[in-house]
């Protein structure tokens, strides 16, 4: 996958080049952290929320990240407003369906967003992914209990059906645009001790998005770049609060041409 590897190193550098604004409609467990995970990536995080102000904002702006992990009617309206000035510039979407399949309301918000706005890139683990595409999966607040048998198809048929780029995250991450679909396999288990971690991986992807418009490409390498990180920082943490920090210096600290190195991107043939 060397030319996978040295598209993704090429888009990190360019966004440590243009620095391009990451405008985020998230939610408040994830807020600072996503802010910080999208300065030390390179690019500029804004967290701007009020109706009045999303249109402006996100003109701005060189991607647009949906976070639903803190769900207010409030916030949707929000969203909405800003998904549609998105759409009217060309600024990709990235949207996080956060405990989708847990509760009517996120279920029904998650598919209300992806229905009214054009969503270039849907990041969810198993269990969101299946409760959005109909194809199973449990969730239990926002967390994953159960997965997909088959998530590479699931994620082949959602972004078929629905026109844009699904990234799954688990042990592999699986990304597919419905014609091609590559899995990832950078990460380290101490991820799950740390709140927020899908969330951060969702805004990696969007600074990427905001430079590489092979979205494909794009939700790759966020999630290379973030799980790479997550393996360099797990060497030399103690547990999951050194883990944290160490996570967030190295993704300050990694360089394009080691992500080249370092990225564990395979193809994956239709079946």
């Amino acid at each position: 996958m060397s030319e996978v590897s040295e598209r993704i190193a090429a888009a990190l550098y360019r966004i440590r080049e243009t620095r391009p604004l990451i405008h985020h409609i998230t939610n408040l467990v994830v807020m600072n952290d996503t802010a910080n995970v999208t300065l030390h990536l390179g690019a500029l995080p804004v967290m701007a929320h009020a109706r009045e102000e999303v249109a402006e904002m996100v003109g701005m702006a060189g991607a647009l990240v949906l976070n639903i992990g803190t769900l207010t009617s409030f916030w949707v309206e929000s969203m909405l407003i800003a998904g549609q000035a998105a759409n009217e510039r060309g600024i990709p979407i990235v949207l996080d369906p956060v405990g989708a399949g847990a509760t009517a309301m996120r279920t029904a918000t998650s598919q209300r967003l992806l229905e009214r706005l054009k969503v270039c890139i849907v990041r969810g683990n198993e269990a969101e992914i299946g409760a959005l595409s109909g194809s199973g999966g449990v969730v239990k607040g926002v967390e994953s209990v159960q997965g997909l048998e088959n998530p590479t198809a699931v994620a082949r048929m959602m972004a078929e059906k629905r026109g844009l780029v699904v990234a799954i995250t688990g042990r592999r991450d699986y990304v597919s645009d419905g014609k091609r679909s590559l899995g990832v396999d950078n990460g380290h288990p101490w991820l799950t001790t740390v709140t927020g971690t899908g969330c951060m991986a969702t805004t990696a992807i969007a600074a990427f998005a905001a430079v590489e418009g092979d979205f494909l490409i794009a939700a790759a390498g966020g999630l290379a770049l973030f799980g790479l990180a997550a393996e360099l920082a797990a060497e030399r943490a103690q547990g999951p609060a050194s883990f944290k920090v160490a996570l967030m210096d190295q993704i300050h600290n990694l360089q394009p041409e080691e992500l080249a190195r370092g990225a564990r991107i395979v193809a994956i043939p239709l079946d």
